[in-house]
């Protein structure tokens, strides 16, 4: 999952399988994993974005990453003892912080396949359905209900103006937009799809992740042009606002293409 930089941070591979100590977090991933019902709402939900839309990837590739990135980013700012507020205001274990994490991660998408519009609100009630088949394998009554009520919280909170309340939800809401490299937008620029987003993610070769030296994560980007400015600036950026990692996550964003007469050379937030 890390690696150790010359300059002695923890980088933190955006594809690794993430394996806790302990908690219900491990067993939980493997139910995902072995899920006929959760593995094809990941693909389903994938053709109106795709298909349909010629939309960027929502399927089980962009949940993989986005649920890796998460759980990174839950384990650099634990390193740095931010203090996350769902569970603990809910009395469940500091173990189920990363539970929420990981389900919110996983269902967040589902709303699509009912329609992109409005996705997170349809989202809401599919997850809720399948929380009620999978929480119940892990706990009790009393901290299902506690464990599901923040799992939606933070798919609500995802990509809607409604505000994350919690720390849990933030990382979630940062997690989805740090999904930009260009194999995401592969397929709908193949078919021709030439809309800001593709384009812009087209841009995007590398996402990494480590400890920041005046921050507990800092975000690096590496773009070969500038329209990879628009998901630094307009997506990252909107869904860091208001997420409450603002003050801990730090984001630098560099041109990496070596014609000198490139507009934008470094960004940073």
């Amino acid at each position: 999952m890390t690696d150790q930089t010359s300059e002695g941070y923890r980088t933190y591979d955006p594809d690794a399988s993430h394996a806790f100590p302990d908690g219900p977090v491990n067993s939980i991933l493997e139910f995902i994993a072995d899920d006929t019902e959760i593995q094809t709402f990941l693909e389903a939900q994938n053709v109106n974005a795709v298909d349909r839309m010629r939309y960027n990837d929502h399927g089980p590739k962009h949940i993989e990453i986005v649920r890796n990135r998460a759980l990174c980013l839950y384990d650099l700012l634990k390193a740095s003892s931010v203090p996350f507020n769902g569970a603990r205001q809910q009395g469940l274990a500091e173990s189920d912080e990363a539970v929420i994490i990981a389900l919110a991660a996983t269902l967040h998408d589902v709303g699509h396949v009912v329609h992109r519009d409005r996705h997170p609100f349809y989202s809401v009630p599919l997850a809720s359905d399948v929380l009620d088949r999978i929480l119940p394998e892990f706990y009790d009554t009393v901290d299902a209900v506690r464990v599901k009520g923040e799992v939606l919280h933070a798919i609500l909170c995802h990509h809607t103006p409604v505000d994350p309340l919690t720390l849990e939800a933030g990382v979630i809401r940062v997690a989805d937009a740090l999904d930009m490299e260009r194999g995401r937008s592969r397929i709908p620029y193949e078919q021709g799809g030439r809309g800001i987003n593709t384009l812009s993610s087209q841009a995007i070769s590398r996402v990494s992740l480590h400890e920041g030296d005046s921050s507990p994560v800092m975000v690096e980007i590496a773009m070969t042009n500038a329209a990879g400015v628009y998901q630094v600036d307009n997506l990252l950026k909107a869904k860091l606002e208001r997420s409450m990692l603002e003050d801990h996550v730090r984001i630098v964003a560099v041109n990496t293409n070596e014609n000198r007469e490139q507009l934008v050379e470094r960004i940073e937030l």
